[in-house]
């Protein structure tokens, strides 16, 4: 089914103001972690529309920049680093921890978990265990389960607490998102606490099950929100309905246009750290911006069978997790992939302690996945090719020239997103160019 609601987009206000930035992502002038700067959102959008975006997004720059500075004297005693992105630097001596430890125990352990999902805890979707758009670390966990347990998510929620339906127009979409200032769109189920789990530590999400529901929808909102990547461009907004065939496992998207489904998890991650947005409240954080924690990454790779490791920055972790892609191509521009629910998400985690990794990274049955989040695009590349010669010199034990050197003739780099303020950057390390032997002992845990 597809469906468009121009009608209902009359009362929606529509500009013709157009982005006064010529990069071509946007702005892109401003250095550091994710935040719309005054500056920026003045020269972006006009004044209702930047008031809006403002609020929307609870972001203060002076308030990140002083939790920057007081963040790296923290993390300077943990990993070694002299600011916040500074961290980085703190996975290299990671790496090459792990290329000295002992591959064969890490290979056994991988195998004997492989083949057990443990204790497996349900945790169902109702209005006591999903919120809406915030990771909320003052509730109590849900559950807490132990290392090599498996969670199940039967019946999850679409955006809006579980509003988003077909046939809902993009009205009632844009109207949902303006009247809840400072969250995100997603139904975010948790916290759920891992035990045992601290500052220091590395949880190992496996992706064991992903199973959708028969229907998804893309959209992009008016252009009043300032959301997406050409907003002005699109002012009236369009929401699209569309039949998901689990079978054959397309979807048509318009006729003779079919697009195959891979779905994914859009947001799984841990309570941040503290501050790295201004909290909405104290404990409280809004779920759009990726970051250290992972939570929205929107990694296209991050499909069934997959497996994500993730630092811990709270004392018992607090996993949350919400917003189901059916598909989405590298970028998401509109804004959206093929929103939908799940039947079931089930996923192991693994408690690796004291690993001191500084980003999320990721990993596939093809390659080893590094990834960069910045506000700027040029700094989130920088920070995935600068993860990725860290693993490659550690791990293949080769020099960081030479890891340089193949990055650049055999790393795909590639834009994740662009629509969550942090933008994001992965890097697809190919585990096939690798001599079988080397293969096996390269290891992210």
């Amino acid at each position: 089914m597809s469906e468009k609601h121009d009608e209902a987009n009359e009362h929606i206000p529509q500009h013709s103001h157009h982005h006064a930035c010529a990069n071509l992502f946007g702005c892109g002038d401003v250095k550091g972690i994710g935040i719309f700067r005054e500056d920026i959102k003045d020269r972006a959008f006009e004044d209702i529309a930047s008031d809006r975006l403002l609020h929307m997004d609870e972001v203060d720059q002076e308030n990140l920049d002083n939790y920057l500075t007081a963040r790296g004297r923290w993390r300077r005693k943990f990993l070694r680093a002299s600011t916040f992105m500074g961290a980085l630097a703190a996975v290299d001596p990671w790496f090459a921890k792990l290329a000295r430890a002992g591959q064969s125990d890490n290979t056994a352990r991988k195998r004997e978990s492989d083949q057990s999902e443990g204790h497996v805890h349900v945790v169902p979707s109702t209005k006591e265990t999903v919120q809406l758009g915030v990771y909320d670390t003052n509730l109590p966990p849900i559950i807490t389960i132990d290392s090599g347990d498996s969670i199940s998510f039967p019946e999850t929620w679409s955006h809006f607490l579980n509003e988003l339906q077909p046939g809902v127009p993009i009205a009632t979409v844009a109207k949902l998102r303006m009247n809840n200032p400072g969250k995100g769109p997603q139904s975010m189920i948790g916290p759920v606490a891992v035990n045992k789990a601290e500052p220091g530590d590395v949880l190992e999400i496996r992706y064991k099950r992903i199973r959708p529901y028969e229907w998804g929808a893309v959209f992009n909102n008016p252009a009043a929100l300032g959301t997406g990547l050409l907003p002005q461009d699109y002012p009236q907004g369009q929401i699209k309905y569309v039949d998901l065939d689990l079978r054959t496992m397309k979807s048509t998207f318009l006729p003779n246009i079919s697009i195959p489904l891979k779905p994914i998890q859009g947001t799984l991650g841990v309570a941040p750290p503290d501050s790295y947005f201004p909290p909405l409240s104290p404990g409280v954080t809004n779920a759009i911006p990726p970051g250290p924690h992972a939570g929205n990454l929107d990694l296209n790779e991050l499909s069934e069978g997959s497996t994500l490791y993730i630092p811990v920055w709270k004392p018992g972790a607090f996993i949350y997790t919400g917003d189901t892609h059916a598909a989405q191509g590298d970028g998401e521009i509109c804004l959206t992939g093929i929103e939908t629910r799940l039947r079931e998400l089930r996923i192991q985690v693994l408690l690796h302690k004291q690993r001191p990794l500084a980003w999320p990274v990721a990993e596939t049955d093809t390659h080893w996945i590094t990834m960069g989040l910045d506000k700027d695009l040029n700094a989130a590349m920088t920070v995935a090719a600068r993860n990725a010669i860290k693993f490659l010199a550690a791990q293949a034990r080769i020099s960081k020239l030479d890891a340089y050197a193949l990055c650049s003739i055999a790393v795909s780099f590639r834009v994740t997103q662009v629509v969550d303020i942090v933008r994001g950057v992965h890097a697809l390390i190919p585990k096939n160019i690798f001599a079988s032997q080397l293969r096996q002992q390269m290891t992210m845990v």
